[in-house]
């Protein structure tokens, strides 16, 4: 991608400042953390409600960028940098996407719909670029960033185009169609996600076919309250409806008969779930409508393939991280890659593992140009290539290593030599590399826990859009993260710009500190034996007693330090710890005695945060604390950070939030009251496998203790998962259940240490198939409302023996 920006000044009709006349738009950006960042990048400093990209133009100039679109010039910036001024950033980006595309000819489909549409456009890629030179969306960018940002993938040699588009409210379709100008429309389906941003599904539907508006023709499921709203050409397709444009039956299991004019041919398919059905269904009817021959259909159709549309980040052997993409390879999806692993990275050093690289559109000697340059700018410091090709472009760089074939790597190479490192392997499917992940993984069983990363974003940002932009977050990630993971949300968090990070204990911050995490570290429970320790790590404490405050000023004393943090905690009602009231004096003459500490912050606690109607209680909380921080602020002439307001407070008494804020659980997707959770995201799902299946007779038992009965004849499935990995036993003798092939199954009988047993009587399901211990249903809340506890102790009861995989999509 490379454009004139002269040409983009113009189009916006914006002012300048600076000189542009020279400047050839090499790379477009909206991340200022990014590490491709560089003297070719046009940067748009996009403003949103918990965020201003202008906040971070300076230290991107200090990198290397010179050329940014702004809604305002920073101060003191005027001659560091060239600045093309719009009134609003996020539309301009829009803008110069238009620019941009309008810049081709060629064909695009545009892909929308409820679900499926990232499947869809990567099966469709699948199928089509053996005729094609395809550019697609990477991943799922199809927002209204997302998708201008996926068009600047586009260049001269590319001869098709297929693009995703997603709304979660009106008017936003319009502007992607304007964007995306697709001439053929693709339809996978219209069911209930993002239901909230609209009054009713109808109302929906009319914004989602607003993408078909200019299209010549739309491939869709047969439905008339759908084609309705279309007025262009349909291509229709229907197991029960003979006059659709594609019939199809189901011959067997996983093979079809398809029906398209006067051809019928048959097709076997690698799956056998409605879903994978009705999306390869779709995608065969795409290819008949651009005149794929029905040969090539058959042939390409059985070769389809499970899509893994996200990057996961897993445990690997000898203390390294994975970021596991092994399934895709292509120019676009590489940036996406190396910003996740600049991200996750939990040790400095950093290793890729690349196949060839396909389907970029550039010829390849420029396209392998492209890669070596981004590589070196994202220091790298081991890059281990695979594939003929790109060995060859590769082979005169330092630290790369080369092999022909998948195989050649997996006989040659000494997994001995990964240690202490990041390691992103990204491959075409071709090649392979998830052998590579099950070398490289660390073995653990078959029960994981998935977190979501992009949901502990979104739900980072639906809390500091409650708070002032100058309120500091804290953000809680004791107890390995709520049980879901220290380091990784903790890099997460560091990647966020949150201000601080609060643990629980001294170890627990060790540990993110020898992770490498840097931002600064409250510990809320520290034991006075832990002092030492802490000063090391560049820890600080929690001081809630008079006793604790003078042997923490006596550790400072021993190893020299001054003015050392400390954060002072109040108890103005929780009665938990603190200081009370009749202790303040005390506090106020030993801090006027000693220069070895000061006080960083002053902060109490909510008792009833979470339940409005203790609200006058609440208040009285609030005011004592102002009264207590006064007299000290008062009386030591300093201006600490001050801060009350947990998850729910922030929620329920935002007028609170004073400088500082501490999110905790509702990060993790949990709030306290029904409206709350509507607006978080679920953030961890907890999975396992069906071991084995038996069918029980009446008068047999199930479990220990033959806590179950058999009344009549029952299809049995044992899951390894118990209560050793954190599942209650309360939640077992049918008061709780699992979700397989979205249809619950009860737990019969107790819960075993390392197993439990459902009832799959009427599900159809497989030994290996996949079992949903937790996450939307049954979520977190559920559970713990029936066995009479809180989602904090089901989370944070969940064993470290289950591994956890970090993920974004």
């Amino acid at each position: 991608m490379t454009f004139s920006i002269q040409n983009i000044i113009q189009h916006l009709n914006a002012k300048t400042s600076g000189s542009f006349s020279d400047f050839i738009v090499e790379n477009v950006s909206i991340d200022s953390r990014s590490l491709q960042n560089s003297n070719g990048t046009l940067f748009f400093a996009l403003k949103g409600s918990n965020h201003d990209g202008h906040d971070y133009i300076e230290s991107l100039i200090t990198k290397g960028v010179r050329s940014f679109v702004v809604e305002y010039i920073p101060n003191n910036l005027e001659e560091k940098a060239n600045f093309i001024i719009v009134e609003n950033t996020k539309k301009a980006l829009q803008e110069t996407a238009k620019y941009y595309r309008n810049l081709f000819q060629f064909p695009i489909i545009g892909i929308t719909g409820s679900n499926g549409k990232t499947i869809v456009k990567e099966w469709l890629n699948f199928l089509l670029s053996p005729d094609f030179s395809v550019v697609r969306s990477p991943k799922s960018y199809n927002s209204q960033v997302g998708v201008p940002l996926s068009i600047f993938g586009i260049n001269e040699h590319h001869n098709l185009g297929l693009f995703e588009a997603g709304i979660s409210q009106n008017g936003e379709m319009d502007i992607l169609e304007e964007i995306i100008q697709p001439s053929i429309g693709v339809f996978t389906y219209l069911g209930s996600a993002h239901d909230e941003g609209f009054s009713s599904p109808s109302e929906k539907l009319l914004e989602k076919v607003k993408l078909f508006k200019n299209c010549k023709v739309v491939v869709l499921e047969q439905n008339d309250e759908i084609e309705n709203h279309i007025a262009c050409k349909k291509i229709t397709w229907s197991f029960t409806n003979k006059i659709a444009t594609v019939f199809v039956e189901k011959l067997l299991e996983n093979q079809l008969k398809v029906n398209y004019n006067s051809d019928s041919f048959v097709v076997t398919i690698p799956f056998s779930d409605e879903i994978s059905i009705k999306n390869c269904v779709t995608c065969i009817a795409t290819l008949l409508h651009l005149g794929i021959s029905l040969e090539k259909i058959q042939e390409r159709v059985a070769n389809l393939y499970p899509v893994e549309i996200r990057l996961q980040a897993k445990k690997g052997i000898n203390n390294c991280v994975l970021i596991d993409d092994s399934y895709s390879s292509d120019y676009q999806s590489l940036k996406i890659a190396l910003d996740f692993l600049e991200q996750q990275k939990l040790h400095q050093k950093k290793t890729i593992i690349l196949s060839d690289i396909f389907q970029s559109g550039l010829p390849t000697e420029r396209l392998y140009e492209k890669v070596t340059s981004v590589l070196q700018r994202n220091n790298i410091d081991r890059i281990i290539v695979i594939g003929e090709t790109i060995s060859k472009y590769l082979s005169e760089l330092n630290n790369v290593i080369g092999f022909q074939s998948t195989s050649d790597f997996l006989k040659q190479f000494n997994t001995q030599s990964f240690q202490n490192e990041t390691i992103l392997i990204k491959g075409a499917r071709s090649f392979n590399f998830d052998e590579i992940v099950v070398l490289l993984e660390e073995k653990n069983h078959e029960t994981v826990l998935e977190i979501n990363l992009d949901a502990i974003s979104h739900n980072l940002n639906f809390y500091k859009s409650k708070l002032k932009p100058t309120t500091n977050i804290m953000v809680m990630v004791k107890a390995f993260g709520y049980g879901n993971g220290g380091f990784e949300i903790a890099k997460l968090l560091e990647h966020h710009k949150v201000d601080y990070l609060g643990v629980a204990f001294a170890d627990e911050g060790i540990e993110l500190r020898k992770a490498g995490i840097t931002l600064p570290i409250m510990v809320l429970n520290p034991e006075n034996s832990s002092f030492s320790a802490m000063i090391a790590y560049d820890l600080e404490p929690e001081i809630y007693s008079l006793s604790g405050l003078q042997e923490f000023i006596k550790v400072a004393q021993q190893k020299n330090v001054n003015s050392y943090p400390i954060h002072l905690k109040l108890d103005t009602g929780m009665h938990r710890l603190g200081f009370e009231n009749h202790q303040i004096q005390d506090v106020i003459s030993i801090l006027k005695e000693t220069n070895l500490v000061t006080i960083k912050s002053i902060f109490s606690h909510l008792a009833t945060s979470d339940d409005t109607s203790f609200r006058e209680f609440t208040l009285e909380q609030f005011s004592r604390f102002e009264k207590a921080t006064s007299t000290i602020c008062k009386s030591l002439k300093i201006s600490p950070i001050q801060h009350i307001l947990n998850t729910s407070g922030i929620f329920n008494y935002s007028e609170m939030q004073l400088d500082m804020v501490r999110l905790g659980i509702g990060l993790y997707g949990i709030g306290n009251s029904e409206e709350e959770n509507k607006k978080l995201q679920q953030v961890g799902t907890l999975k396992s496998i069906i071991s084995q299946i038996r069918t029980l007779k009446k008068g047999e038992s199930v479990g220990y203790s033959r806590k179950f009965m058999i009344s009549k004849e029952t299809k049995v499935a044992t899951i390894p998962i118990g209560y050793a990995d954190g599942i209650r036993r309360s939640w077992g003798n049918e008061k709780g259940y699992v979700f397989i092939n979205n249809q619950k199954a009860t737990i019969l009988g107790n819960v075993c240490m390392d197993m439990l047993m459902v009832d799959v009587t009427n599900i159809e399901c497989y030994e290996g198939d996949e079992v949903i211990i937790f996450g939307e249903h049954p979520s977190v809340i559920e559970i713990a409302n029936v066995v009479n506890t809180i989602p904090y102790e089901i989370l944070t009861g969940i064993s470290q023996r289950v591994k956890r995989i970090f993920f974004k999509n």
